[in-house]
């Protein structure tokens, strides 16, 4: 399993750890309710090091990157960044990703999902018919996130970067802890505030960045937050987990990803997802709160009163802010309408739930 720079932080922390895309991850450290709470009210630490880092060079690289993704990347100035997805040929989602304009019209940064380094990777690759400049720069790139309410406040003695003007899906290069070059990003998995940080480990950066942020946090109750609290935030928000929720059969329209999928330029597919615009799609991904008690997982199915099969569940938990179960499936689009009652089959158990309005909390 490969490691990130923080790995000896965590295991020192007493984290439990557990594989994850190839990587040995924390997962949790005081508990999932506890740290999920701690990022929600106040603020907490992700070592997210294991997502990937693409970088594209040279004055074809935006016309790449509008050819590969659904989102359009035009309208990227300098600092800005943008949520995206690569289609494939067949319209469903190679991965989601964001992009980062670091020059326009000429250097980007595309962020993607751990277990897709080398997929994303050869897929773009495959499209760069003009020898755009491409560099991978997963394995020397760190990412913290530092999210929450109290996140910005908690880091601003660190750096140079305005954090609290520093809007939505901007970011900006300057100094943190010390270190030169970091990317400050007003970007998150969380919904609830904060940034993430990009910077490379050399000279100790990582463990000088690290210790900087508990000593500015410690006291004002920052936590390290794993895995487990990450996805549990997440879902609360009903933000997409890549391989539960969008995956290669998934389109962008289904998954209500419509709104960052662009018919306005050519790319993969397009064709194929703007007339499934037109036609009708025939299943939506919904959100759903549980009725009767039970905890949906990953692939159980949903059903309705009758017992007949309208779809699946893609992510479920127990919400720790709301204190009720709750999921995103997919469901036949005559379901999937708000407050329309669904039945999730638990073993031999159908259990009534229902539509409701993301996000959830």
């Amino acid at each position: 399993m490969k490691q990130t720079p923080f790995t000896q932080q965590h295991l020192a922390l007493g984290a439990k750890m557990a594989p994850f895309a190839g990587y040995n991850m924390p997962i949790s450290y005081t508990g999932i309710n506890d740290e999920h709470a701690a990022v929600r009210n106040n603020a907490g630490v992700f070592d997210v090091s294991h997502m990937g880092e693409f970088i594209l060079k040279g004055p074809d690289a935006l016309d790449l990157i509008q050819r590969v993704t659904s989102n359009d990347a035009s309208k990227l100035t300098a600092g800005k960044a943008q949520y995206s997805c690569l289609p494939n040929d067949q319209g469903g989602i190679v991965d989601d990703l964001l992009v980062y304009c670091i020059e326009e019209n000429k250097v980007y940064m595309l962020v993607v999902n751990a277990s897709n380094i080398e997929k994303d990777w050869e897929w773009i690759a495959k499209h760069n018919t003009a020898n755009v400049e491409m560099h991978n720069i997963s394995d020397k790139t760190c990412l913290l996130a530092i999210q929450g309410p109290n996140a910005t406040a908690i880091l601003q003695p660190l750096t140079n970067v305005d954090l609290a003007n520093l809007k939505y899906y901007t970011f900006a290069k300057g100094t943190f802890a010390g270190v030169d070059n970091v990317i400050v990003s007003a970007t998150g998995y969380t919904g609830a505030g904060g940034v993430e940080i990009y910077f490379e480990d050399k000279d100790g950066s990582a463990d000088k960045i690290w210790t900087a942020i508990f000593e500015a946090g410690g006291p004002k109750g920052l936590k390290p937050i794993g895995l487990g609290a990450r996805d549990t935030l997440r879902l609360e928000m009903g933000f997409c987990l890549y391989g539960n929720d969008i995956d290669d059969t998934t389109s962008p329209l289904e998954a209500g990803l419509g709104w960052i999928t662009k018919f306005t330029k050519d790319f993969t597919a397009r064709n194929i997802i703007e007339a499934q615009k037109q036609s009708g799609i025939r299943q939506k991904l919904v959100g759903f709160e549980m009725v009767d008690k039970g905890i949906p997982r990953h692939d159980y199915a949903i059903v309705d009163a009758a017992g007949n099969n309208i779809g699946r569940v893609t992510s479920g938990t127990q919400s720790p802010t709301l204190g009720k179960a709750i999921g995103l499936g997919y469901v036949a689009l005559p379901h999937a309408a708000l407050d329309s009652e669904i039945y999730i089959s638990v073993r031999d158990k159908q259990l009534k739930a229902r539509v409701v309005k993301l996000p959830f909390a």
